[in-house]
């Protein structure tokens, strides 16, 4: 008792410099962030309301074009498809913020900074708990270890950045669009803004980590490649009825998140026919 009561307090005196150096990444990070206030918040916060994103002017170059196809096709066949370009233009995006509270502006600032020093700081976290656990692991499981960081990182960032540059722009664009009503005004809220911009966007960095879950699953014999074969319709129709929860109801922003989230699946099928064909060996 007393022998394993002095490796606890020990594991525990090695890990504290750990997350001391991990905290203080994360502080650091997060205290440069809050210095860049015009570049975190007009640039990147609010950039997917405005009409020169990267995500709107591509929507806008794809309706234009979508409009140019469609209108060849009506003077082939006398139809009239009646696609206009205007639909997909993000121009009128360009809405001011309240808000409500006295300390809103300050609690937003503080939010957003810390949240960016979490997101960046992530991969120097991830490195830190494998130096506390590399002293306990073999050379193989060292490798592994390293993959791990590795695909966690690459995984997380893609996400992040999928949710950021694609379901946040669509989202806004719909929900800013739509009128129940023409005799109500739209007055958006900074704070929630900002909690959907990252719910959405942590959201998807958290569904990027599916190979990863799938991956320790199939190591401890929860999951088969059969299984999830078995299941890949049930799965697609879940996927699918996620995606048409997150994006707006229209064909082109639901393929979309629809198509890398099917990507998703069959690649975690691979990896856990992979960990099926090791263990075999």
């Amino acid at each position: 008792m007393q022998s394993d009561e002095l490796d606890f307090w020990g594991h525990v005196a090695a890990l504290r410099p750990h997350l001391v150096r991990s905290v203080l990444a994360v502080v650091l990070v997060a205290a440069a962030a809050f210095f860049s206030r015009e570049l975190l918040i007009d640039c990147v916060l609010f950039g997917p309301r405005s009409a020169d994103f990267p995500t709107n002017r591509l929507l806008l170059t794809f309706g234009e074009g979508l409009q140019l196809l469609c209108a060849r096709i009506d003077a082939w066949t006398g139809w009239s498809l009646g696609v206009d370009a205007r639909a997909f233009d993000a121009s009128n995006l360009d809405f001011r913020f309240i808000n409500t509270s006295l300390a809103g502006q300050f609690n937003l600032h503080m939010k957003i900074s810390l949240l960016t020093g979490l997101a960046l700081a992530m991969p120097y976290v991830l490195w830190e708990f494998w130096r506390f656990v590399r002293p306990a692991l073999t050379p193989r499981e060292t490798a592994a270890a390293h993959r791990f960081v590795l695909w966690v990182s690459l995984l997380f960032f893609a996400g992040l950045l999928f949710g950021y540059f694609i379901i946040v722009p669509l989202s806004v664009g719909f929900f800013i669009n739509y009128e129940a009503s023409p005799s109500i005004v739209n007055m958006i809220d900074a704070g929630q803004y900002l909690s959907m911009v990252v719910v959405t966007s942590f959201g998807s960095a958290l569904v990027f980590q599916l190979p990863v879950l799938v991956h320790f699953l199939a190591r401890m014999g929860l999951v088969t490649a059969d299984l999830m074969r078995r299941y890949r319709r049930h799965a697609f129709v879940g996927l699918l009825v996620l995606a048409a929860v997150i994006t707006p109801p229209d064909l082109f922003s639901l393929l979309l998140v629809i198509v890398p989230l099917c990507w998703l699946y069959e690649a975690s099928i691979r990896i856990v026919a992979r960990v099926e064909a090791k263990e075999r060996s």
